[in-house]
Parts: C-alpha cells; structure tokens; sequence
C-alpha cells in the first residue's frame, strides 16, 4: 500500500506550508482528496490539473487510506 508514497507524495515545509502534495506541483493532497469528496469525477479533476496522473490519484487515495486506519500522519 506505499509503494507510490515515496516517488508521487512529497511534504516541503517550504512549499505548500508543508501540506502533502503531489511532488513537483503546488497541488496539495488534500485538495484533490475534497474535490473528489464533493463529486468531483477523476475525469474532471485530469481535465482541471491536466499534469496530474493515475499513479498521483493512487498515490492519494493511498496516502488517505493510510491516514484512515490509523497510521497517524505517513512520512512519504
């Protein structure tokens, strides 16, 4: 279950005030993990943040899973 983590997820606390986000974007995990909470399709988000990939929404999905079972807050 983490081995996206490493090579999509990145935390710089001089980016994104240290929010997870997508490595090399200003796209922060969180955001795409709301915009899907509130209906957003995978479909719209690729249109909206075209660079993003399937492996960046595994990787999500991935990270909040991780979150969910309790594993406190996974360091990439």
């Amino acid at each position: 279950m983490t081995a996206d983590l490493p090579d999509r997820i990145d935390i710089d606390p001089q980016v994104c005030f240290g929010k997870p986000r997508v490595k090399g974007t200003r796209i922060w995990v969180g955001l795409v993990l709301g915009l899907m909470a509130d209906g957003m399709t995978t479909a719209e988000i690729f249109e909206q943040y075209a660079q993003l990939t399937e492996a960046d929404l595994r990787a999500w999905l991935n990270y909040g899973a991780r979150l969910a079972v309790g594993e406190g807050s996974p360091t990439p």
